[in-house]
């Protein structure tokens, strides 16, 4: 009988053996997690961010972050978008949350190390790396193991989870834990210094165990727990598009709601991919631009199972002469790469459009796409900026920009009495200028309009839809122009204006014809236009031009426009 016992007590060790197959069943220390609440409307939230990054990065495969967006910090303004979970608040609430950023470390508590609110588990920032040093040398009493796999055409997500006890758990029953992040989250931060693009990671969108876990309910030596989980993926979190390739999947095993034991970060793998899929992301948006050149900034995103080393590219500017660009790097799949297109010339219009195409591949569909962008527009150096500000004025601030990025004006640090901005510049030479408005809470003017108009009342800039944290836009001026001496008396035409680029000059006198480019430049002379005689301007870029016209008696200044 003795001899039988043995046999069948190592028959069950051959088996529990053989079902494990990613999960250790060497003892091993805990894992770092850090439970992070934060919000976009939290000016001192990067910092927090920052030392959550600094503990992940000394701690390769060892340390997890959870980013919680939740709280009046995290209740987004306007049209900013929502980065908020159902599972915020009652893990907020259970870690007694007192104030922002604050994060609990694997929502324990540690002996010399005050919570932020008595009786929680919540710590400071400054308290989050003592704390994430004293776990990692902990010893834990499950290892945890998981793998993923996502289907991107079904968007079914996969989780295989594999815990093997190395020893008792105090409690009996424990709770198993499966979060989904998503990285690379483009939105608002307060002092973020990215304005509406700041880089959000590891931010929390969804439990698949549920609020509080899947619950374990043998916790002891030598258990082993194998268990699969599905989820569809939805298209949305909020209306936050769910970005398959920028999620993460992480699995942890907790003591009821506290203390988490240890855990780990699953691997994802993709299925369902065409063999070569290069997909079109989008280009950079372009403001208006000033000059006939443009190097556009585009993303493209391997969607295919090969690895994309080689793409060429072909691209236009208002559906004329295609170019080819011939990128090269090394995309795996799902991976995304972002380059600038080089220098492109060409004739500008009013309203343009930047045209893309990649090669036909296995799927068609996502090849190519475009955008519209305007030419900056022309007006004096005398110019008027008015805008209406919110209810908070201090929040507003702007600034004028010339060529090199000097600040040639601003404004800002507005009182409480303050509800209209109305302020004349001069500036200061013909230039290409940018303007740009900043909102320091991210809830821009709402629908009240940001005018800049010129001594002419040509509408240099304007918007009147909420901007968020900010916004900039390009135009362009002449001191030329503001200059005009134009006499009717002369009896002088130019014409025809606008034109093609033969242009004559009907005048009673002989005259001297100088055309100077808007930055001043001379670029054509004729010394004895006559009466109606042709001028050949068809070797000019598109654009407008300052005719200037002298001879007896006459002394003037035009604009000229070449189309």
């Amino acid at each position: 009988m003795e001899k039988l016992l043995i046999v069948l007590f190592s028959s069950c060790l051959y088996l529990t053996t053989i079902a494990q197959t990613i999960v250790s069943t060497t003892p091993q220390n805990k894992k770092i997690f850090l439970e992070e609440f934060t919000g976009s409307g939290c000016s001192a939230c990067p910092s927090g961010h920052a030392i959550a990054k600094s503990i992940k990065d000394a701690n390769p495969g060892n340390a997890f972050i959870i980013n919680i967006h939740t709280g009046s910090y995290a209740t987004p303004s306007g049209d900013n978008p929502d980065f908020r979970s159902p599972f915020g608040p009652a893990i907020a609430g259970q870690a007694n949350l007192a104030g922002y950023p604050s994060g609990t470390v694997n929502r324990g508590v540690f002996a010399g190390i005050s919570p932020m609110n008595p009786g929680g588990t919540a710590l400071g920032r400054e308290s989050w790396s003592n704390a994430s040093n004293r776990i990692k040398q902990e010893p834990s009493y499950v290892n945890l193991a998981a793998t993923a796999t996502i289907n991107v055409v079904s968007r079914l997500l996969t989780v295989h989870v594999e815990g093997y006890y190395t020893g008792n758990s105090p409690v009996a029953t424990n709770n198993l834990n499966v979060v989904i992040n998503q990285n690379n989250s483009l939105g608002p931060q307060s002092a973020g210094n990215a304005g509406n693009n700041y880089n959000h990671q590891h931010r929390l969108v969804h439990m698949i165990t549920d609020q509080w876990g899947e619950s374990i309910t043998t916790t002891k030596t030598g258990t082993f727990v194998d268990r699969t989980f599905t989820y569809t993926i939805p298209a949305l979190y909020n209306n936050v598009p769910a970005d398959i390739a920028n999620l993460e999947v992480l699995a942890f095993i907790a003591e009821g709601n506290q203390k988490i034991i240890s855990g780990n970060e699953a691997p994802i793998t993709f299925t369902g991919l065409a063999t070569k899929d290069v997909k079109f992301i989008g280009i950079k948006p372009i403001l208006a631009q000033c000059n006939n050149s443009l190097n556009p900034s585009i993303t493209i995103q391997n969607n295919g199972q090969t690895a994309l080393t080689s793409l060429p590219i072909t691209y236009n500017i208002n559906s004329l002469n295609n170019q080819v660009y011939n990128w090269t790097g090394n995309l795996t799949t799902l991976q995304k790469a972002t380059f600038t297109i080089p220098n492109i010339t060409y004739n500008a219009l009013e309203n343009n459009t930047f045209n893309i195409n990649v090669p036909a591949d296995g799927d068609i569909t996502n090849n190519n796409g475009s955008i519209n962008f305007k030419k900056a527009a022309l007006g004096t150096n005398n110019v008027t900026l008015s805008f209406t500000i919110n209810t908070d004025p201090q929040e507003t601030s702007w600034n004028i920009k010339n060529s090199v990025g000097a600040i040639i004006a601003s404004g800002g640090d507005y009182g409480p009495d303050v509800s209209l901005v109305e302020k004349t510049l001069t500036l200061p030479s013909s230039d290409c200028y940018s303007f740009n408005i900043f909102d320091s809470f991210g809830d821009g003017i709402g629908t009240n309009s940001v005018t800049i108009k010129d001594s002419n009342g040509a509408i240099l800039f304007f918007n009147d839809t909420n901007y968020g944290y900010g916004m900039s836009d390009y135009f362009k001026v002449s001191t030329v122009l503001a200059t005009n001496t134009f006499d009717s008396s002369t009896k002088l035409k130019l014409y025809p204006n606008p034109s093609t680029g033969i242009v004559k000059i009907a005048s009673e006198n002989e005259v001297q014809v100088r055309i100077i480019d808007l930055l001043g430049k001379v670029v054509y002379i004729n010394n004895n236009t006559t009466n109606n005689s042709n001028m050949d301007l068809s070797n000019l870029s598109k654009g407008i031009y300052l005719v200037k016209i002298t001879g007896e008696n006459i002394n003037s200044t035009e604009k000229l426009i070449l189309k």
